[in-house]
């Protein structure tokens, strides 16, 4: 699809390639086998202005919109979901603050996240809190010029590695979702430490962490909007940040099909190359179709979202469902395709298939999407007989 992309957005893409390429594939697999975080990759992403794409420039940024941002995260995400987790994060993080900040917070914040300085995290889920976002335990209660934190955050990206962390915490906890209020706490902070980093099954060199508050204090200039507004926060957060989930789909899907594919063609059975039997090339021409088809939906959604729509939760959602479906049915038919070659560490699809499985889970599960677009249909179905 990249006849429509204009001269910027090429050399995006080009960019995002070429360092997938040079500097992540070489190493994916020990990254993946210690659970390294990617700094060197973040430091050369910053040389070359990756976290500046989607951020104005008059804060140090490229000015881009989502659209681009999706660009370079299919990019990194066809050589490994580890490292484009940590960048997608970071924009993840940074979009509370996009949306919501006040002046003062994006000229005191966003010329270092442009400039790679400064990584951020997103601090939404907690033990009783993950789909169910209104569950938030967190605690911020204002106390003369200060908000003082209480609580802890699990499962938190970027996690110890971030110094710049948006939170979400009660503020009213008899409101229910209506008395939660986001925050931006610094790493470094008395009272904000870092707990138990998970082990996981996948995205293994993207940082997985628990935050903890105890009598965290930071200036009431530290919220985000208005006390009472987090919940919103959060969710037109979530809103625009996953058709960068969907483009995670998308470009693990095509790293797993091109693997596949080319192994396929080089392998050999019954004196021919196993590509050129039927019931494989259905496999990949099956592959290939998904995979056009959650790019086109994805592709969609953030030129919806680059073009000012107000509401995009359905789209939003919709994109983030088709294309991780897509990315986990692909991943396991890339080390069908492979045979037993494709159950080994030594060929990179068993750790596309390990690493998918989260883009179904995170942000959102799937389930939660398809209860996001069915509501949306309920509203859209009430106006129409109106």
């Amino acid at each position: 699809m990249d006849y429509f992309l204009d001269e910027d957005q090429l050399m995006i893409k080009d960019l995002a390639r070429q360092l997938t390429e040079e500097k992540v594939m070489p190493v994916r697999s020990e990254l993946d086998e210690k659970e390294e975080f990617p700094w060197e990759i973040m430091h050369a992403m910053a040389q070359s202005d990756f976290f500046g794409i989607y951020i104005p420039e008059e804060y140090g940024g490229l000015g881009k919109g989502s659209f681009e941002l999706i660009l370079a995260i299919e990019e990194l995400s066809k050589g490994c979901l580890g490292v484009s987790t940590t960048f997608a994060a970071n924009a993840l993080g940074t979009y509370p603050l996009l949306l919501f900040g006040s002046a003062e917070q994006k000229k005191k914040y966003l010329p270092d996240i442009a400039s790679g300085k400064n990584l951020v995290a997103f601090a939404l889920t907690e033990a009783g809190a993950g789909s169910d976002a209104a569950g938030v335990q967190t605690t911020a209660k204002l106390e003369g010029s200060e908000y003082v934190l209480n609580g802890t955050k699990q499962w938190i990206t970027n996690g110890g590695e971030a110094e710049i962390y948006t939170v979400i915490a009660m503020t009213d906890k008899n409101k229910g979702a209506r008395g939660a209020s986001a925050f931006v706490v610094e790493k470094g902070t008395p009272g904000f430490s870092f707990g138990k980093k998970e082990d996981k099954l996948g995205i293994r060199a993207s940082s997985t962490t628990e935050l903890i508050f105890e009598n965290c204090r930071i200036p009431k200039e530290n919220i985000i909007g208005r006390q009472g507004m987090g919940f919103i926060v959060a969710m037109k957060t979530l809103d625009s940040s996953r058709t960068g989930v969907g483009a995670q789909g998308v470009g693990v899907a095509q790293g797993a099909f091109d693997a596949s594919a080319a192994y396929a063609k080089d392998r050999h059975q019954f004196g021919r190359s196993v590509i050129s039997i039927q019931a494989v090339q259905h496999m990949l021409a099956d592959m290939a179709t998904q995979i056009e088809a959650a790019r086109a939906l994805v592709y969609a959604v953030a030129k919806f979202i680059d073009a000012g729509a107000r509401e995009v939760s359905k789209e939003s959602a919709m994109a983030k469902l088709f294309a991780t479906d897509v990315a986990m049915k692909v991943t396991v038919d890339a080390v069908q395709v492979m045979g037993g070659a494709g159950y080994m560490k030594e060929y990179p699809v068993e750790k596309m298939m390990r690493d998918a499985k989260i883009l179904q889970i995170y942000e959102g599960t799937n389930q939660i999407q398809r209860n996001v677009i069915g509501q949306a249909l309920i509203k859209e179905t009430a106006k129409k007989r109106k």
